[in-house]
């Protein structure tokens, strides 16, 4: 549990540290700017989250399964992970630099598209529905909440499909050694072929009832940080 953990953390530290300094550099400040600024720090994070989101999507396949004893003895047969540090290195040393970074191309439409969604959404909800201006001083905590919560929401439902995609092809080949798709056309052609357009949004509605709380969590939490922060640079300035 605490390796997951660290790893969101540092994710959303990389995140907002970038997207402020972005967003700091841009002429205007607008949903535009945040949109833009969204994606950089997005794509930029990617390089972490690709092998990050790969060792959870492997573990989490362990997890369902007591053993990962493959019928053709192929070279990841009877591996049991003891952490993600193990998963990890085993990825590393059975399939190189490239397998960890599986998938990577779609973590960065993924980040790109998400990020810039993300940011931008919540400065549209704040202005639009809440009828606030994004600034740490003036918005209250349940509007934080629920700022955060909804601009979640609609990222996920903006990069889910992209998210389906990568994830089974993170997977692939895990439980039976052999890869049953050659790219990400492959993989959406097969998927189609056997579960129709439905297979984009399966899981759809567990990952919207998580997202809420999370993200409002993690706006609510950035804000008032700032909030802290400010107060603080005001304080020694009066000194």
């Amino acid at each position: 549990m605490q390796s997951p953990l660290v790893g969101v953390t540092f994710i959303n530290a990389i995140i907002f540290g970038t997207y402020g300094n972005i967003l700091r550099r841009l002429p205007d400040d607008n949903s535009r700017s945040r949109f833009i600024a969204g994606s950089i720090a997005g794509t930029f994070q990617s390089g972490v989250a690709c092998p990050m989101e790969l060792v959870k999507t492997w573990m989490q396949l362990q997890s369902e399964n007591d053993t990962n004893k493959l019928a053709n003895g192929k070279k990841n047969a009877s591996v049991k992970f003891r952490s993600s540090f193990h998963c990890l290195h085993h990825v590393y040393k059975t399939y190189g630099l490239k397998g960890c970074y599986r998938g990577m191309n779609l973590t960065v439409l993924r980040e790109a598209i998400g990020c810039g969604t993300y940011f931008s959404s919540y400065d549209a909800i704040c202005k639009a529905v809440l009828n606030e201006q994004i600034d740490p001083l003036y918005l209250t905590v349940s509007k934080m909440l629920f700022a955060g919560g909804m601009t979640g929401v609609i990222s996920w439902l903006v990069t889910y499909p992209i998210d389906v995609l990568k994830t089974r092809i993170q997977a692939d080949g895990l439980h039976t050694g052999v890869m049953e798709y050659s790219g990400l056309r492959d993989c959406f052609l097969k998927s189609y072929k056997n579960e129709g357009l439905y297979f984009l949004t399966r899981g759809l509605n567990s990952a919207l009832l998580r997202a809420f709380p999370v993200n409002a969590a993690t706006f609510t939490a950035v804000e008032l940080f700032y909030r802290i922060i400010g107060s603080t640079e005001e304080d020694d300035e009066e000194y």
